[in-house]
C-alpha cells in the first residue's frame, strides 16, 4: 500500500479509522480539516478534565495516526483548487458528507471523477444518499434494535459505550474499498462506494436478527446471557472476589467444565438445549461450584481443558496488561493499532497531527 495516495474528506470515526488503516498499511493519507470549524469536530471532544495537546484531543487520536492535516475552506474557490491538485494524483479519497452537502463543496465524486477518471470514491452517510438526515453512531444504535437488546433483562435500552456502528461502518468502507482497488487493478476504472450506518448496523444484528427473521423469536434484552447458548456470558463470583464469564459452546467443552467442578448430576444439562431451557438451574449449580475456587487455580484449569473463559477486567487493565503488537507509539503518545492482523509490516507512524500542520510541506509539493 506505499505507493496508495488518499484524501480524507472525512471526520468524527467512521471514515477517519479508514484512513489509518490505509496510513498503518504505509499509505499516504492527507486529511483535509475546515480551518472555520476548527477541522475534525472530535479535535473538540474533550473527557471531563482533559487538558488538550495544541488542536489534538484524545479522541482524535483513537482514529488519525499517520496523517498529514491539510486546513484549508473549500468553500474557497482557490483553497478547494489545491483539493482539486491532490485528487489528479490520487487512488482514493474517503468522505462522510451528508446528502448534498460534498456537491455543494464541489468535492463529490462526479466533479473529483472528471479530474481524475480511476480514482476510488468511498463515502459514509447515515442513511445512505438520498436522506438528508444526520446520523450519529447513537442515534442509529436506537433505531436499528441494539438499544433495545442491550442492558439487563426488563430496564432502559441501553447504548454500547463504545460507538460501534461507527466501527463497523468503518470495517465495511473499508472491505468496499479494497474490492474496488482489485477491480481497478483487473479493468483500470475507477468507483464509486457509499456504506450508511443504518446498513452496518442491521448487517451485524447477524444471530439476533436470524432468531426473529426465521424463528420469529423477537429479541430482547437479556443482559449478559445469550439466547441461543448456555452457560453463555454468565458472571459467576470466585471465592477471592473476581468476577469470571463461561462460554461454553458445546457439549464437550460443558462436560469438561463440570469434571473441573465436579458437578456429576448432568440430567437436565447434557445438552445446549436443555440448559437453555434450564438456565436458571444451571447457574445456581454453577455458581455454587465456582464460588469455592480462587480465581486464578479456576482460571488455570479451565483453559487447560480448553474450556472458554476470562475475567471481568477494566480498559486500564487491559491495556496495562496488553500485547505490544496493539499500540503505537511515539513522541511519548501511545495509540491503538486500527489494523491489527498478523503477516504484515507494522509500521511506525507519525502522531495524530495539529490542525493545519503540514499545509507549507503539502503545498510546496504540488509546485
Amino acid at each position: 500500500m506505499k505507493k496508495i495516495k488518499i484524501i480524507e474528506l472525512a471526520s468524527v470515526l467512521a471514515g477517519p479509522s479508514v484512513g489509518q488503516f490505509f496510513a498503518e498499511l504505509g499509505a499516504e493519507v492527507i486529511k483535509v480539516e475546515s480551518p472555520k470549524t476548527g477541522g475534525d469536530v472530535t479535535r473538540s471532544w474533550l473527557f471531563k478534565g482533559e487538558k488538550r495537546n495544541g488542536t489534538v484531543s484524545a479522541y482524535f487520536t483513537s482514529v488519525n495516526w499517520g496523517k498529514k492535516s491539510l486546513s484549508i475552506d473549500l468553500s474557497n474557490k482557490e483553497e478547494r483548487a489545491i483539493v482539486y491538485k491532490l485528487v489528479k494524483n490520487a487512488d482514493i479519497v474517503i468522505a462522510s458528507y451528508k446528502s448534498g452537502d460534498a456537491e455543494k463543496l464541489g468535492v463529490d465524486y462526479e466533479t473529483l471523477k472528471a479530474l481524475n477518471p480511476q480514482l476510488i470514491y468511498g463515502q459514509i452517510t447515515g442513511y445512505g444518499l438520498d436522506n438528508p438526515k444526520v446520523g450519529y453512531d447513537a442515534v442509529i444504535q436506537a433505531e436499528s434494535g441494539f438499544m433495545s437488546i442491550n442492558g439487563e433483562q426488563g430496564a432502559n435500552p441501553l447504548k454500547m459505550p463504545v460507538a460501534l456502528i461507527d466501527v463497523l461502518a468503518g470495517h465495511q468502507l473499508k472491505e468496499a474499498l479494497l474490492v474496488a482497488l482489485i477491480e481497478r487493478m483487473e479493468n483500470g476504472h475507477g468507483k464509486f462506494v457509499q456504506v450508511a450506518l443504518i446498513d452496518a448496523a442491521i448487517s451485524a444484528l447477524v444471530n439476533q436478527g436470524a432468531n426473529w427473521l426465521v424463528g420469529q423469536n423477537e429479541p430482547k434484552s437479556m443482559g449478559n446471557l445469550h439466547p441461543n447458548i448456555a452457560p453463555y456470558g454468565e458472571l459467576f463470583s470466585t471465592k477471592d472476589g473476581r468476577q469470571l464469564l463461561l462460554a461454553v459452546g458445546n457439549d464437550k467443552q460443558f462436560k469438561n467444565l463440570c469434571r473441573i467442578l465436579e458437578i456429576s448430576d448432568l440430567a437436565q444439562f447434557s445438552t445446549n438445549q436443555e440448559r437453555v431451557v434450564n438456565r436458571e438451574g444451571l447457574n445456581e449449580v454453577l455458581s455454587g461450584k465456582i464460588e469455592l475456587w480462587a480465581s486464578e487455580e479456576l482460571l488455570e484449569k479451565l483453559v487447560h481443558e480448553q474450556v472458554p473463559t476470562g475475567l471481568v477486567t477494566t480498559v486500564k487493565e487491559a491495556l496495562d496488561q496488553g500485547e505490544s503488537h496493539w499500540f503505537l507509539k511515539t513522541d511519548g503518545l501511545t495509540g491503538l493499532r486500527s489494523f491489527v492482523a498478523s503477516g504484515f509490516d507494522r509500521l511506525s507512524l507519525s502522531p495524530p497531527p495539529q490542525l493545519g500542520q503540514h499545509n507549507q510541506e503539502i503545498i510546496d509539493a504540488l509546485d
